[in-house]
């Protein structure tokens, strides 16, 4: 895994389109606000097992040991539904009469109820469940970049990163007077990017390639705070999280045109603690 602070400074956008190289480093570490983070998180759908009530399920450790609960925060709808179909209801058929289903949370509902339990160790902790197919996308990118991965235990997120010499840098996009550094949870979307750069700046292209992140390491730098220095705040404010082509699937199957509340309108009810 690659910090995401590894750069050197200097900026390079393409003047006539869509996409640039950012190269940007650090020698300190700083945060955005709180609420700035959630903004970022809130557009991401997230999916977990939840009973009628809006209890959410979670597996105490296993033979008897000591430590929190967890609840799984899904990645994929898709996997969430199996998990429950296959494993869940197989385990308890009860479950099935209970209501159990699988629920939409924002992203920022899981981040904001894992940080308030951070020191109530009745409540469980939601642990991410990356999507499956992106684990092996990610792992044949590391192998094919010479890394060797035993174990692959973080969600992964893909981005474009450029080389300039000894630097390297984000890929980032601009849009008007916008300009964001796209991080992916699919690998197919990061690529058709790549694809897109290749055809406005093929100099360019060919010195940029997918590498992979992770949500949890994404995470953990944006609440990482100590000195502030604008560059690095504007840096961090150009981090975007883009949904996978399935979670923009089922947001358009549960849009309001349709009469079902877009995720992100609704707080989840807080877990309740595994009895």
């Amino acid at each position: 895994m690659t910090s995401l602070f590894r750069k050197a400074t200097a900026l390079c956008l393409v003047s006539s389109a869509l996409v640039g190289s950012l190269l940007v480093g650090a020698t300190q570490v700083f945060a955005l606000t709180q609420e700035q983070i959630i903004q970022k998180l809130k557009p991401i759908p997230i999916f977990v097992l939840s009973g009628s009530k809006g209890e959410i399920l979670s597996v105490a450790p296993p033979n008897g040991q000591k430590g929190r609960s967890l609840a799984g925060a899904f990645i994929s709808r898709k996997d969430a539904q199996s998990f429950l179909d296959n494993v869940v209801k197989g385990k308890d058929p009860n479950l099935a009469k209970n209501g159990v289903q699988v629920v939409p949370v924002p992203l920022a509902a899981i981040y904001q109820m894992n940080q308030a339990s951070k020191d109530k160790p009745d409540q469980p902790f939601f642990d991410y469940v990356p999507a499956r197919q992106q684990v092996e996308s990610a792992v044949a990118l590391l192998k094919q970049g010479g890394v060797k991965v035993d174990r692959f235990n973080v969600t992964p997120l893909f981005a474009l990163v450029s080389k300039k010499g000894k630097e390297t840098g984000f890929v980032v996009v601009q849009r008007g007077d916008q300009k964001s550094i796209p991080l992916f949870f699919d690998k197919e979307q990061s690529q058709a990017l790549l694809d897109s750069l290749k055809k406005q700046e093929a100099g360019l292209a060919s010195n940029t390639e997918i590498e992979v992140l992770s949500l949890e390491e994404v995470i953990a730098n944006l609440q990482s705070t100590n000195n502030k220095d604008p560059k690095q705040e504007e840096f961090l404010s150009q981090i975007e999280l883009v949904r996978s082509q399935e979670a923009n699937e089922f947001i358009k199957s549960i849009s309001p045109q349709q009469g079902a509340p877009a995720p992100g309108n609704k707080k989840p009810a807080a877990p309740a603690p595994k009895k």
